[in-house]
């Protein structure tokens, strides 16, 4: 079996749900393809999530030509260095840069902020902080970026789509002082049971991703266990964090069913109630 195969349609859930974090334009394939082969099993519903300053505008721009498509738009947690101290050797999906300083990335937010006030934009996010691409000479960076994210999420009534990497203590420490917005989710939740209870006491939303299913995953099924039903969400993270079995294979929206199928047994609920439950969550969430 190939490793660039599209995994098969899995069966189609009997109750509609939502991937609450995919990127469409990352995806090898079209909008509508993509939105047609989720519909057909049901995941009605899908938030296009931004990571810089081109692809929130694309994500606003998809949502408002679908109805099926929401948008979140955002500085990835690793943007936010990239735009103030430049990236001389680029990566695969980021091109080399000059550094911008303190300036570029206030025109950065500030674009993020226009895009935000759009009614089809549902969140601001993903932000927070990446402790684990970025170094210790960009923490600066990423966490003036984040409190501006949370600013800009409370300043529109949005929700705040929160990326989490290795910096649990920091991210909730932010949140705490700068005061989180009425609806902040985490997306691919990564925390264990503790970090779970911390954020079930905050009225936090917890988003689980494909990995949810990986055998050395327990702590994230720990976490899924005692994380109350009525803030649990699903998502893709698309084309990454591909469900076992198709693990290392590109993922999609279609995918959602073997994630929440497997959720639902960590939970011991059936796959309908939960995919309502996550439905209703994920509307409640981001507002639609």
């Amino acid at each position: 079996m190939s490793r660039t195969e599209a995994p098969p349609l899995p069966e189609p859930l009997r109750v509609p749900v939502a991937d609450s974090h995919t990127h469409l334009d990352m995806q090898d394939t079209t909008v509508e393809e993509a939105l047609a082969r989720a519909a057909a099993v049901n995941v009605t519903t899908v938030v296009q999530v931004g990571c810089d300053v081109a692809g929130s505008r694309w994500a606003a721009e998809t949502a408002a030509a679908h109805p099926a498509v929401h948008a979140s738009v955002a500085l990835h947690p690793n943007e936010a260095p990239r735009i103030v101290h430049g990236d001389p050797e680029g990566t695969a999906r980021q091109g080399a840069r000059e550094p911008g300083g303190k300036a570029a990335l206030d025109d950065a937010l500030a674009e993020i902020d226009a895009l935000a006030a759009l009614d089809h934009v549902r969140g601001v996010g993903e932000t927070g902080l990446d402790f684990f691409r970025t170094g210790p000479e960009g923490v600066a960076a990423q966490e003036e970026s984040f409190r501006a994210h949370i600013e800009i999420a409370k300043r529109h009534g949005k929700a705040l789509v929160i990326h989490d990497r290795d910096a649990h203590a920091d991210v909730l420490r932010v949140l705490a002082d700068a005061g989180a917005p009425e609806r902040t989710v985490f997306h691919c939740y990564s925390g264990d049971a503790e970090m779970a209870a911390i954020c079930a006491r905050a009225g936090y939303f917890m988003s689980f991703a494909g990995n949810v299913t990986f055998k050395n995953a327990q702590p994230l099924r720990d976490a899924l266990a005692v994380a109350p039903a009525e803030l649990v969400l699903v998502e893709t993270d698309a084309p990454f964090l591909t469900p076992a079995p198709y693990r290392g294979r590109p993922n999609a929206p279609y995918l959602i069913p073997v994630t929440l199928r497997a959720m639902a047994e960590v939970k011991g609920v059936d796959e309908d109630t939960l995919a309502a439950a996550i439905y209703d969550n994920t509307a409640r969430a981001f507002d639609f």
